[in-house]
């Protein structure tokens, strides 16, 4: 997608236990193993995929492959539409469109097949996922740490970040060094931090 120069504020969300309570992906993968129960032949493929990843071998990036080996063998389309009939109503309130003050940005590295119906349905302004193929292969790098940095300013070079939302300290460290105001969401509670105290000494 072509950058964006006309956005001048923005708030960045974090997706996972951020907007919504649970991991979408993990939550996906065990929705189709009760709905297309064949899938659990990627199995020993997944498990493989873990240990090289234990073991640093894989990287996040490569695991994802793996991980979501099972996609080419769902009807991928209908599937995703499904299981976020079921889980839409838990997206937070203080997330949806009524409740937002500004131009908002979802970032999260869960996959873009699952995240593009998910964004269409709770109306955000844009969003940058992690890309994957029809067999489930990531293109491209995972959206995680600083990939999330530099997606967002190919997109918004100039845009002026306001909040940064994540339930994660560890992992959105270089996602909050871009915000004027940072908050930790934290069981679908906001709770705001200073950037320069919590990363300090980390």
């Amino acid at each position: 997608m072509e950058s964006n120069t006309k956005v001048q504020e923005v708030d960045i969300y974090d997706f996972d236990k951020t907007m919504i309570p649970f991991d979408s992906g993990s939550l996906f993968w065990l929705y189709c193993i009760l709905h297309y129960p064949w899938i659990l032949v990627c199995l020993p493929y997944q498990l493989l995929g873990i240990v090289l990843y234990a073991f640093n071998v894989y990287d996040l990036t490569k695991l994802k492959g793996p991980f979501f080996s099972f996609v080419r063998m769902i009807p991928k389309k209908k599937a995703v539409s499904k299981f976020w009939d079921r889980h839409e109503k838990e997206v937070f309130d203080w997330v949806k469109r009524e409740n937002r003050e500004r131009y908002s940005v979802m970032i999260s590295a869960s996959p873009d097949f699952l995240i593009d119906e998910i964004a269409k349905r709770i109306d955000i302004d844009d969003h940058i996922s992690t890309r994957h193929d029809k067999h489930g292969k990531v293109i491209g790098k995972n959206c995680h740490d600083m990939e999330k940095v530099k997606l967002f300013r190919e997109r918004y070079p100039d845009a002026k970040v306001i909040n940064v939302f994540s339930d994660s300290i560890k992992n959105d460290k270089y996602i909050f060094s871009l915000a004027e105001h940072c908050y930790n969401t934290v069981n679908g509670k906001k709770i705001p931090f200073d950037f320069d105290s919590m990363y300090r000494n980390k």
